[in-house]
């Protein structure tokens, strides 16, 4: 059991030895170096991350240039926190310009494209500050898929492709990624279906 006070802060080298102490805790780690446990996810939730890890990596085997990350890996963003989203992608000459030794820890970077799939007992503005801080730490796209309304934010980092934070499809089917992740479409219906 893991019991940590509330005014604990720390640093990303420090919370990667409380992650190795504790390998069956699920943890994250704020920029201001507050903890931030996870809970293991539902049924449904788990198998709807796996349908999206799926076609990720399907459409990852079919591009050159791409990796695939489920929902237990951690990264280290510029911001000094360190965040796991459900899955994401990063372009291989990026995640290939890291060291052996930055790879087998927390990779310093932030995916390319972020995805985070909420459960039934997410709150929703915990999750769009985490969609904001992975934008505002360099990723291009992120898509937080929200099952029980059938709806996708789409949150991006060019201002120019919208005036809001991000926008809402809603009942939407297929989800097809920008340009800069050519070909990308994500079946929907493999992501609501219970």
């Amino acid at each position: 059991m893991l019991t940590l006070p509330r005014s604990l802060s720390l640093t990303p080298d420090q919370f990667a030895q409380v992650c190795a102490a504790n390998p069956e805790a699920v943890l994250e780690l704020d920029a201001d170096g507050t903890l931030i446990e996870m809970t293991p996810t539902g049924g449904n939730t788990s198998a709807r991350n796996s349908a999206l890890v799926f076609q990720l990596q399907s459409w990852a085997r079919t591009v050159d240039g791409w990796i695939v990350f489920e929902s237990s890996g951690g990264f280290r963003l510029a911001d000094g926190s360190v965040r796991s989203p459900d899955a994401s992608l990063v372009r291989l000459d990026r995640w290939r310009a890291l060291s052996e030794a930055e790879r087998e820890g927390f990779p310093p970077l932030c995916p390319d494209l972020v995805v985070e799939l909420a459960s039934p007992s997410d709150q929703l503005e915990p999750l769009r500050q985490k969609m904001a801080s992975y934008i505002s730490n360099g990723a291009r796209l992120g898509w937080l898929l929200l099952p029980r309304r059938r709806t996708v934010e789409v949150w991006s980092s060019d201002p120019a492709t919208q005036a809001a934070p991000f926008s809402a499809l809603s009942d939407a089917s297929r989800l097809e990624a920008t340009a800069d992740f050519p070909g990308l479409v994500i079946e929907l219906e493999q992501i609501w279906a219970d």
